[in-house]
């Protein structure tokens, strides 16, 4: 049978947020101001395959217009028997006219990669919408949900869980 590969709880997302010298100052906008840039690392727990694994991963994203996103997320599980790699090309777009919280919709294509047998290897796609919320000057949280749906399995095909994020912008 094949199996979806998901995490079970996720501990830790952080991105840093880099606008581009010409962004505004001030303000939650400047983080999704066309030419900003983030990173992302991540680091958490999950189970898959019949065990439990350690995750890290980074991620680079782009902002190529306000409040348009294009970029790329890898996760690399380990401390089992079996390692899973995830690469996921992305596109996301914040909503920046709103005043208090700023919505976000997103979707992605993952590939997932298993070490000792490739016929488990899966690809998948989805979408995200949530919303950010600025908590002080330069720090915000976002949170919301994703659904991610994989082409290549014969049940079980679809999953959903939440996604929490901390950002720092510099």
């Amino acid at each position: 049978m094949i199996k979806k590969i998901t995490a079970s709880f996720l501990l830790l997302g952080l991105a840093i947020h880099t606008p581009a010298a010409t962004a505004a100052s001030g303000g939650m906008n400047a983080a999704f101001s066309k030419g900003a840039t983030n990173i992302g690392i991540m680091a958490g727990t999950g189970s898959s395959l019949d065990g439990n694994y350690t995750i890290l991963g980074i991620g680079v994203g782009y902002y190529i217009l306000q409040g348009l996103e294009i970029g790329i997320d890898a996760q690399h599980w380990f401390s089992s028997s079996t390692s899973i790699t995830k690469i996921s090309p992305q596109i996301r777009y914040v909503f920046t006219q709103a005043k208090a919280v700023k919505p976000y919709l997103g979707a992605f294509y993952r590939r997932t990669l298993i070490d000792s047998d490739t016929s488990l290897d899966r690809s998948s796609y989805g979408y995200r919408a949530g919303v950010y919320t600025s908590m002080r000057n330069r720090t915000y949280i976002g949170g919301g949900i994703v659904y991610e749906r994989y082409s290549d399995c014969q049940t079980d095909c679809t999953d959903t869980y939440p996604e929490v994020l901390f950002a720092i912008r510099f």
